[in-house]
């Protein structure tokens, strides 16, 4: 039986749910992330009528209201924004038995072998958008392909409420068709690289031989690069396999005070941190808070608990709770970092740590642990900026 899945992306989710709870915002340019005279906020998420200004994602508050001057400016709501996606998230799980949630606004949905409930994937995919809007006043893009990778790069083509299918057999002429900068994975300073070395398209890619991209990318991402252009199923993800500890951390351009743009950043720290930790079938008791000021003083503060992280939640309010602890209020923050630290091997009574947790929670750790032993390598990094919400 051939694989398929899809990948579903909430359509610009901060402000469709700051949208959805406030019908006046409807129909209005909405820039979630900071104030009009906050100088050090940066925009998390913008609706798409506010796109059409020219506003988008990781941009300066400031730089946004010069843009968009009569746009509704929010500094957004977490909580609200996490018990959203998690109304979703279990819509997906109706229509699949493995969700893997990738972040608070996407996830792959392998939907191999449910024709007989839902019919062919273009279906399945139809009733699913239709659902989310149904239950949740939000819309949502698909994607459909043979392989993950091809799926998530489906998913943004005919964004918002898009759907977008990818035949079987024909995911190499789609990866040729596209620009480079639709790689997925690569990063600004492979951008770079693909610039100067003259590489345009996914095509231009595709005639270089596997010694040519080693050469030039490395091993590892040359190998990757070969695999994406072809429609092959192409993971790249930095594990830590074989480390004591892994972590992931981010420098800003502008020094951060408000308190929603530290939390996006560090919600979004923390589920890099979460899929490599799915990915080397690890698992850690302890975790880590790196806190770098504008003066570049830097705190570093960590804490053990009795039981291992088992799902992005627990990493999140864990992590979270420990920054608060420890940050400074009133101190500019240059660069945020958070870990695992102590790494092991996964447990054989991990099953038993969901008695004291809620029903989703046990749930969603079951998926996961069925990713892990049917897809070993299908953990993925996010190829855009983890401030963007497409």
């Amino acid at each position: 039986m051939m694989a398929y899945f899809a990948h579903a992306d909430l359509d610009a989710f901060y402000a469709s749910v700051e949208q959805f709870d406030h019908p006046e915002y409807r129909g209005k340019p909405v820039i979630v992330g900071g104030l009009p005279g906050d100088r050090r906020s940066v925009v998390s998420t913008a609706s798409y009528e506010a796109r059409q200004y020219g506003v988008h994602s990781a941009m300066p508050i400031a730089q946004a209201v010069k843009l968009c001057p009569r746009g509704v400016y929010l500094r957004g709501n977490m909580g609200r924004y996490r018990e959203k996606s998690r109304e979703i998230m279990d819509i997906f799980a109706d229509f699949s038995p493995t969700v893997q949630q990738l972040s608070i606004d996407e996830a792959f949905l392998d939907i191999t072998g449910t024709e007989a409930l839902f019919g062919p994937p273009r279906e399945l995919a139809e009733k699913l958008k239709s659902k989310v809007f149904r239950d949740t006043g939000l819309t949502v893009s698909v994607g459909l392909a043979s392989n993950k990778y091809i799926a998530k790069i489906a998913s943004g083509i005919s964004k918002p409420d898009g759907l977008y299918v990818i035949e079987p057999g024909s995911e190499e002429k789609f990866m040729r068709g596209l620009p480079a900068a639709k790689i997925w994975g690569a990063g600004s300073k492979t951008q770079e690289l693909f610039r100067k070395h003259g590489l345009a398209s996914c095509d231009d890619i595709y005639r270089l031989s596997p010694e040519t991209l080693h050469s030039i990318f490395g091993q590892a991402f040359g190998t990757f690069l070969y695999r994406a252009v072809r429609g092959e199923s192409a993971e790249l993800f930095d594990d830590g396999r074989g480390s004591h500890s892994m972590s992931a951390e981010r420098t800003f351009e502008y020094d951060l005070y408000d308190d929603f743009a530290i939390e996006t950043e560090l919600f979004n720290i923390c589920q890099t941190v979460m899929w490599r930790l799915l990915n080397s079938r690890l698992q850690s008791r302890t975790i880590s808070v790196k806190i770098r000021y504008a003066d570049f003083s830097t705190e570093i503060a960590r804490e053990t608990f009795a039981e291992p992280v088992c799902t992005l939640n627990v990493l999140y309010d864990r992590v979270s709770a420990l920054f608060r602890r420890k940050h400074r209020k009133g101190k500019g923050v240059r660069l945020i970092g958070a870990g695992l630290m102590n790494l092991e091997n996964v447990s054989a009574r991990q099953g038993e740590l969901f008695n004291g947790e809620g029903e989703k929670e046990r749930r969603l750790e079951e998926m996961i642990l069925e990713i892990n032993r049917k897809y070993p390598d299908a953990a993925l990094r996010r190829g855009r900026s983890l401030l963007a919400d497409e």
